[in-house]
């Protein structure tokens, strides 16, 4: 239907009443359409869904109002355009043709697979099939296999799945891979002409151990009482030409994608981990932003500046946190690096305490560090947690950011933003109705929230019981950060004024916008230019935001399936952990080593159960016993699914299990 209708080129007119919208698919095949001007998203049953699957875009009628907290049911009318092209799953033979079971559990339903279309496929492949005629919601959506990725079980089939089913590009076209062998391997006198010169200066570079793409360095003097703070970011726009191969494979990308068993780059190794990795020892191309801050941690005074520099010495994480630690064990080994670190680490101090003033919000969930074997096996789950090292590259890049995004702002030239609109006031009402049951309150609720409104919430339930169950629920009462042409600050930062400026290696935008500062640095900008790039940076912000939901989904899959798989080999074994969502359908709760499972309502097999929306809890019938969002409980890992990514568990109901709520802190909101 859609291809026709792309065929002829003519519109098809929208009926009275219909709305426009995005489908959402779920494991159950209902959905739900999220409709632009519509408060509440519209739930479509699984025999009204006319076949949409996940993402297509899609014309939606109202059967019925939403109303005493239903959501509003609707019907699909037509979809007019399709996400979802190929479909990863398990294949299953049968007689005459067989079926692709999809792993993406939001597609909705089995692809049909006639004879002769299966390519050798046997029960138990996971495989790819395109699909060539889409389902009308009464037939099964019919495809092809395209490829064979292996058998379940198989080791690395699980990643390579989830990497197929994003339609993650592994390999770089030909084209690319050209492009790139004329990349040089060092800097050439030509090239350091006309830049200033930086080699002299004191440089590290701050990164993780295993790191391998630096671009990010620091250097940092003092002298009459201010600081003399330089972030210097590799120029990988002088390698990356406008609309070079290279260019349109990077945009195509967006992002390099952080898999738990590889990292598929936004540019070829030779650029990434080569000329454009600010390695020690060498000479290297950079953007700079030097900063002159006060005593107060105030930004007083900046330039941006076409540079060269040479690092003096690569430091990890570690390495930094130890000599802040003990400053003269280290002397020996690290010597002058030592004073100056210190120095960093007491500027950063002054920098965060001045955005905690303003009111900027901190979040800081760990993350998981997931270790495997040589096979791709978990061996090992913990927390990953920012230590003072992290914070103070964190800090640095921070005030590059809001530097260079600032400086911009108000020479009015065209640019890409990092944006976090304010919350929506329906969660931020809904926010404020149920910490009053605790006895606290908000300012601004009935119109426009500060951030430093839920920073002060956050400050009052510190060490408190409710202290984890506030926290979870004002993280999701926030909107997703992204990308815009518009500066119209960032909420979670309390900033007004924010970019992506400091990781081109990886980042789309960030590379996009040293384009334009350095076209700015060189008097370049003419009307023609302007007006280029005026056209271009919408679709840019909304690709690149786009593109970066998409790696975050695959990142968040390739760990759920790692941490089922892990988990699978603990089954009948007892964890501790706090409940970290409610639902009707049963308890969710995430273990010390960050792994998240779910408790059945079926499971609880104390009592009659009973969800309380409006208060994220069950209720026991006749005990009156309660499960609350932050509560610490006790579980014991049920079963672990590998194809669904789920962990089970079952609640342990003796005495000695932990009571109260979770004392930990929460996640960091990425910005």
């Amino acid at each position: 239907m859609e291809e026709k209708e792309k065929e002829t080129g003519k519109e098809t007119a929208i009926p009275e009443g219909a709305l426009q919208g995005v489908f959402r698919g779920s494991q159950k095949r209902f959905g739900f359409v999220t409709a632009e001007g519509e408060k509440e998203d519209i739930y479509i049953a699984e025999e009204n869904t006319m076949g949409a699957m996940n993402k297509d875009q899609v014309l939606v009628t109202v059967v019925r109002p939403g109303e005493k907290g239903r959501r509003p049911e609707g019907k699909v009318l037509r979809v007019l355009t399709r996400e979802i092209r190929t479909v990863v799953g398990t294949y299953q033979k049968t007689k005459g043709g067989g079926f692709l079971v999809p792993d993406q559990g939001k597609v909705g339903t089995d692809i049909y697979i006639p004879g002769g279309k299966e390519r050798g496929a046997v029960t138990g492949h996971k495989a790819v099939a395109r699909i060539k005629k889409y389902g009308d919601g009464i037939h099964r959506p019919e495809g092809e296999i395209t490829e064979i990725l292996g058998h379940v079980g198989d080791p690395g089939v699980d990643i390579l799945s989830i990497v197929r089913a994003y339609d993650l590009k592994t390999e770089f076209p030909a084209r690319v891979m050209a492009q790139t062998e004329q990349v040089p391997d060092s800097v050439s006198e030509a090239e350091r002409k006309g830049r200033t010169d930086l080699r002299h200066l004191l440089t590290v570079t701050i990164d993780g151990e295993d790191a391998k793409d630096l671009d990010d360095a620091v250097t940092l003097s003092k002298e009459d009482g201010i600081c003399h703070l330089g972030v210097h970011i590799a120029d990988v726009s002088h390698y990356v030409a406008e609309g070079s191969p290279l260019d349109r494979e990077a945009l195509r990308r967006g992002t390099s994608v952080y898999l738990v068993d590889r990292v598929i780059p936004m540019l070829p190794h030779r650029l990434s981990n080569g000329i454009c990795s600010l390695n020690a020892g060498e000479d290297r191309l950079a953007l700079s932003c030097l900063m002159d801050v006060d005593e107060k941690g105030t930004v007083i005074g900046h330039s941006i500046e076409e540079t060269v520099i040479r690092v003096d010495r690569r430091m990890s994480y570690t390495e930094v946190n130890r000599i802040l630690r003990d400053p003269s064990g280290n002397q020996d080994e690290f010597g002058e690096l030592v004073p100056m670190l210190l120095l960093m680490n007491e500027l950063a101090g002054r920098m965060r305490e001045k955005r905690k003033a303003r009111g900027a919000l901190d979040f800081d969930f760990p993350e998981s560090k997931i270790v495997l074997d040589a096979e791709g096996h978990p061996m090992e789950i913990h927390p990953y947690e920012r230590n003072d090292a992290t914070k103070m590259i964190e800090d640095f890049m921070l005030a590059a950011n809001e530097t260079i995004a600032e400086d911009f702002f108000w020479q009015e030239l065209p640019f890409v933003y990092r944006t976090h609109e304010v919350p929506a006031p329906d969660r931020i009402r809904k926010l404020a109705l149920f910490i009053r049951n605790f006895g606290y309150g908000m300012k601004g609720v009935r119109s426009e929230i500060h951030p430093k409104e839920l920073q002060k919430l956050l400050a009052k339930i510190q060490d408190s019981p409710e202290e984890a169950l506030i926290s979870r629920l004002t993280l999701r009462s926030l909107r997703q950060a992204k990308y815009t042409t518009e500066c119209i600050g960032h909420f979670g930062l309390a900033a007004q004024y924010y970019c992506h400026f400091t990781s081109p290696i990886r980042r789309y935008p960030d590379l996009q916008i040293h384009r334009i500062i350095k076209e700015n640095l060189r008097g370049a900008l003419n009307a023609e230019r302007l007006e280029h790039y005026e056209t271009l940076l919408p679709g840019v912000a909304e690709t690149s935001s786009d593109q970066e939901r998409k790696a975050d989904e695959a990142e968040r899959e390739t760990e759920k399936v790692k941490k089922a798989e892990y988990m699978a080999s603990h089954v009948g074994e007892v964890f501790d952990g706090v409940i970290s969502g409610v639902t009707a359908w049963g308890i969710f709760v995430e273990l010390e080593n960050t792994v998240e499972g779910l408790v059945h309502v079926t499971d609880l097999s104390d009592d009659f159960y009973i969800f309380f929306d409006e208060a994220y809890e069950m209720r026991g019938e006749q005990t009156g016993k309660t499960y609350k969002l932050g509560q610490r409980v006790r579980v014991r890992v049920k079963e672990a699914d590998l194809t669904t990514k789920t962990v089970w568990f079952t609640m342990e109901l003796s005495e000695s299990s932990p009571q109260g709520a979770d004392e930990r802190e929460v996640p960091c909101m990425r910005s």
